[in-house]
């Protein structure tokens, strides 16, 4: 970056504690935190501020909070007990073409950047985030497949439901366990990727034949996939971790209601490894900035 960048951070959890410190490591950047105030430690090289405070017109960047905003442009904030709003009329100070980065986009925040000439980043739609994150999603995984049974992964046979950025990881380091994997996608090429990967691949249709040999069902697809007839004839021991994001895609309350374990877990990351989930972070909207700032200096 030739020439200071201007961010504010506003709002966040753990993963954002450690993507601050992340971004203070830059010289380049001048940074504002707003909705930090109950945390007893500093960051050196950052100002917390109150968001009354910030000259929005100087700002190439604001971050919002992983869930980005609710319908009313209310953010989360872990670390202060103060309510912060964004409406229409604050993103309408914004400079033309700030970068808002958010973890998920939300159509409150959609309409916003149409309005207000912003560029939305939203951070989890990217492929790169997605990968790293793979790591301590199923790093988490593992976890909960070790300390919700018992018995070894070892020797066990698998489900992934789908075949993205998450499920090539957990398919991998299952396999890598000794587990038999066998994952199921709609998608050709999925199956014959599987199929080179020396795991069993089969088509999500067939998923009931599948399902009762199982100890452990892993769910990445969105959609409702682990539906009645997929847990009806499951074994009573089996445990199925829904890693989808919400509500998931599997029928808990059939689950219950057939005494199977049924657990969701979506965010792993920034639960098992919120540093890790927030150097990530860190990583990528330094790149995505210098970028940026490569360009307008054209």
């Amino acid at each position: 970056m030739d020439t200071k960048v201007s961010i504010a951070v506003i709002g966040g959890d753990a993963r954002y504690l450690e993507m601050i410190r992340h971004l203070t490591l830059n010289p380049e950047i001048e940074l504002s935190i707003i909705g930090f105030d109950q945390l007893n430690q500093g960051f050196t090289g950052a100002k917390q501020v109150e968001i009354e405070e910030l000259k929005l017109s100087s700002l190439d960047a604001i971050i919002l909070p992983v869930p980005g905003t609710d319908q009313q442009g209310f953010i989360e904030t872990v670390f202060s007990d103060k309510k912060i709003q964004l409406t229409q009329s604050w993103f309408s100070k914004l400079k033309k073409g700030c970068l808002v980065f958010t973890g998920i986009t939300t159509p409150y925040l959609n309409n916003m950047a149409e309005q207000s000439d912003v560029k939305l980043i939203p951070l989890f739609a990217r492929d790169d985030v997605a990968i790293y994150n793979s790591i301590p999603t199923v790093e988490g995984t593992i976890m909960m497949a070790i300390q919700h049974t018992d018995f070894t992964i070892h020797s066990s046979d698998v489900i992934v439901l789908g075949l993205g950025r998450v499920g090539i990881t957990l398919a991998n380091k299952f396999a890598g366990l000794g587990a038999r994997v066998s994952v199921g996608s709609k998608n050709k090429e999925d199956l014959a990727r599987i199929t080179e990967m020396g795991l069993t691949p089969f088509h999500l249709n067939d998923l009931t034949s599948y399902s009762p040999n199982c100890d452990f069902l892993l769910n990445t697809i969105p959609a409702l996939v682990v539906t009645k007839e997929v847990i009806k004839p499951m074994k009573s021991h089996s445990l199925i971790i829904d890693l989808a994001s919400k509500p998931g895609g599997t029928d808990f309350k059939f689950a219950e209601q057939r005494g199977i374990k049924a657990m969701p877990a979506p965010g792993l990351p920034g639960i098992v490894a919120p540093k890790t989930a927030g150097a990530i972070l860190g990583r990528v909207v330094t790149q995505v900035l210098t970028e940026y700032m490569e360009e307008r200096s054209q």
